[in-house]
């Protein structure tokens, strides 16, 4: 035995008891005729104390022990004099009867405390070290318990957890795929599955009506804050079920997250909003409506009047930011800065100041007078105090620009408050958009998105005005889950793959196994997928999710713990049939 406690769990009820504990050193203290050290395991620290008039020798033992030694030691439980209620075990100590080294450490390339003083790529080389700090360690145990939750929510409503393959057939997917040689099959290769979306909809094929895996999936494409090469989905899939079927099962999920992890209870439906409406109003399929500040359009109130700058433009559209008209002229000029960035691409930023005695100071006043300004206000619902913005160009976009800028207004006026959570259906997605360009359609989600059935028609004559049958959740502004109801019929699917540009064969050589399988009796059938990382990092109030993930990668998908990737030895590549070009 190496212990009978862990480092959390003692209290002053077990004062008196003989007791023995391992763990990491944290820190040590010597005072002279007393030394102190901190254990630290998983669940805690607990305080060791070694007295020089009770054993000299042992007391001379501990002062040679550094930060993170492994240690064991034996000894008798004791209140301690000064307590530290900010831990849980702060009301006792151990008074160190016997003391063993497991093993010495060297010293660390950053301190192992809560707020370290490694920088991230530093930390990132030596993860499995980051991994001992309290931030990291409370973030796995929340996605730990995320994990078990889900799985307990789809337990009660008697789905099955079915495993899919990872060395698949390369599909396309909207995202590069990662792919794998293949030794016994020369020059030919798997796809590691940037979804099981094709194995989930045979599943429902073969009958079990009810599916859900938390499964990695795996995607070649430039990484942010929000994606990494490899990432966790709750994929879900059922039969038999409609759309709103679908919400209602995997809305109980997140409310089933929310109470069980963080205490909170929604007692109302989410609220449901189509894509139109999204993006008319916020500029996002994906808005956060923790905060009004809705787009307006104000075409039939600024156009005409000289300014060649709205006249010649698509739609000019604004915000009001409430409460704001002592704007400085230098914070106008840091937003107008702010939104001529690359990331955003403005040509310039109109302001309407609404003073409070009625009056509008713009700049844009030379073109505009009061009772133009007045209609803007009107046409903004804007009140005295209150501070107009106002964008101009492309309606498409136009409407993200002012997304972006109402999401840093409503930072900076602490309307995005990371404990309030306000979910969102977003619905009636366009099934196909088009590329300007080449004059060919895409699948706004993927080829297996069903039509609504009342525009089975418009594929034919209209495609563009097509919706899907297709809905996402957005919580706070951030997507963590998406999915459709299925096109379940052949007829329907070859459709589909002859509007985005399939040949027959094409189709055939891609996608063959499904169409096979819609002909042997496929039911009506959908899912959804939830970002399993940014779950985690929404209900941890974290952007980065790589905070949630044990080993995750870089920027440049590396991980440098490991330094992988990594080049192949040549007996490798000759056995795979590969060769290498510089």
């Amino acid at each position: 035995m190496y212990r009978t406690h862990n480092n959390g769990s003692l209290r002053l009820k077990d004062v008196g008891s003989n007791v023995m504990l391992c763990g990491w050193v944290q820190k040590s203290r010597d005072l002279g005729g007393m030394t102190f050290i901190d254990l630290r395991d998983r669940y805690g620290i607990t305080q060791l104390a070694f007295n020089e008039s009770i054993n000299e020798p042992l007391c001379a033992e501990a002062r040679k022990i550094n930060r993170e030694w492994i240690i064991q030691i034996s000894g008798v439980v004791k209140e301690r004099t000064s307590k530290n209620l900010k831990i849980n075990t702060g009301e006792i100590e151990i008074e160190v009867q016997s003391l063993t080294v497991l093993n010495e450490s060297k010293t660390p390339p950053f301190t192992i405390e809560d707020d370290t003083d490694g920088g991230e790529e530093l930390r990132m080389k030596y993860r499995f070290l980051d991994l001992r700090r309290n931030p990291l360690k409370d973030n796995l145990m929340l996605r730990s318990k995320m994990s078990i939750e889900t799985r307990t929510y789809f337990h009660d409503c008697n789905f099955l957890e079915i495993e899919t393959p990872y060395l698949i057939k390369s599909t396309p997917e909207g995202a590069r795929d990662f792919v794998v040689p293949s030794r016994m099959n020369k020059q030919q290769f798997y796809a590691l599955p940037q979804s099981p979306q094709t194995f989930k909809q045979l599943l429902m094929v073969s009958g079990y009506d009810k599916y859900f895996q938390i499964v990695k999936c795996f995607r070649d494409e430039d990484l942010r804050a929000d994606r990494q090469p490899e990432f966790t989905q709750i994929d879900c899939e059922m039969a038999f079920v409609s759309q709103q079927d679908v919400l209602d099962t995997f809305e109980g999920l997140i409310k089933h997250l929310f109470n069980k992890i963080l205490g909170v209870t929604f007692n109302e439906r989410f609220p449901v909003m189509s894509y139109n409406q999204a993006i008319n109003d916020y500029g996002s399929d994906k808005p956060d409506i923790r905060f009004k500040m809705k787009i307006n359009y104000l075409d039939d109130v600024a156009k005409g009047k000289g300014f060649a700058i709205f006249d010649n433009a698509q739609t000019i559209a604004a915000i009001n930011v409430s409460g704001c008209a002592d704007y400085s002229r230098k914070k106008l000029d840091e937003l107008t800065n702010w939104v001529k960035r690359p990331q955003i691409g403005a040509k310039g930023l109109v302001y309407v100041k609404c003073n409070e005695d009625g009056s509008f100071k713009s700049s844009v006043d030379k073109f505009f007078n009061q009772e133009d300004l007045s209609n803007w206000s009107e046409k903004c619902n804007s009140k005295p105090g209150d501070l107009i913005l106002l964008l101009s160009g492309d309606k498409s976009t136009v409407q993200k620009q002012l997304n972006e800028l109402r999401l840093l207004m409503g930072s900076r006026l602490g309307l995005r408050d990371p404990k309030v959570f306000k979910p969102l259906w977003v619905v009636d997605f366009p099934l196909l958009e088009k590329d300007e360009e080449t004059g060919s359609y895409h699948a706004m989600h993927h080829p297996f998105t069903s039509p609504k059935n009342e525009d089975l028609d418009l594929l034919t004559t209209n495609p563009l005005k097509v919706r899907a049958n297709a809905y996402d959740l957005a919580i706070n502004g951030v997507e963590v889950g998406g999915g459709s109801i299925r096109i379940h019929n052949r007829p329907v699917q070859e459709k589909m793959f002859d509007l985005l540009g399939f040949t027959k064969e094409e189709a055939r050589a891609q996608f063959g196994f499904l169409l096979d399988a819609f002909e042997y009796g496929a039911p009506p059938h959908g899912g959804i997928a939830f970002g399993f990382d940014r779950l985690c990092s929404l209900f941890g109030g974290k952007d980065n999710i790589r905070d949630f993930i044990a080993f995750p990668k870089n920027n440049q998908g590396r991980d440098v713990m490991i330094d992988a990737p990594s080049e192949l030895d040549a007996s490798q590549t000759k056995e795979l049939g590969i060769d290498l070009i510089d």
